[in-house]
Order: structure tokens, then C-alpha cells, then sequence
């Protein structure tokens, strides 16, 4: 049996960069958002269960924090 290759094993298409750098970028901020989403998530619940704020208390927190978030993370 000859095994012998003469070519790349792989010949697929091109890269295609521009694709690849703008779904990275979309996953790096869903990522940073997301996070910054359920950081407040939990910080506003240890307010409504722990600090005694309540629902509606928990829920102004939240609604704060996310206001401030969008502004601090741009």
C-alpha cells in the first residue's frame, strides 16, 4: 500500500476574518454584559432577602445598579 501524501491533508476555504473577528467581539460583550447582568442579579437579592429592602426595594437596587452598570461598562 503507498501512503505517501503529496498535498496539505487540509484544504478547506479561506478564513474569513472580518466573520471571525465581529462573532468574537459579539461573544466578548455578551459575555461582559451577561456577567455584569447577574452580578447585580445577586447583589439585588442579598438586598431584598438579607438587607431587608423587599421586593420592591430589591427591584429599585437592581434597576439602579443596572442604569450605573451601563454607564461604567461603554
Amino acid at each position: 500500500m503507498n501512503n505517501h501524501q503529496s498535498g496539505p491533508v487540509e484544504t478547506g476555504a479561506s478564513m474569513d476574518y472580518v466573520e471571525h473577528d465581529r462573532t468574537y467581539n459579539a461573544f466578548i460583550a455578551g459575555a461582559k454584559w451577561g456577567t455584569m447582568v447577574i452580578v447585580i442579579l445577586m447583589i439585588a437579592m442579598a438586598a431584598g432577602f438579607f438587607g431587608g429592602a423587599g421586593f420592591i426595594g430589591s427591584l429599585i437596587v437592581f434597576i439602579i445598579l443596572n442604569i450605573a452598570g451601563v454607564f461604567l461598562l461603554r
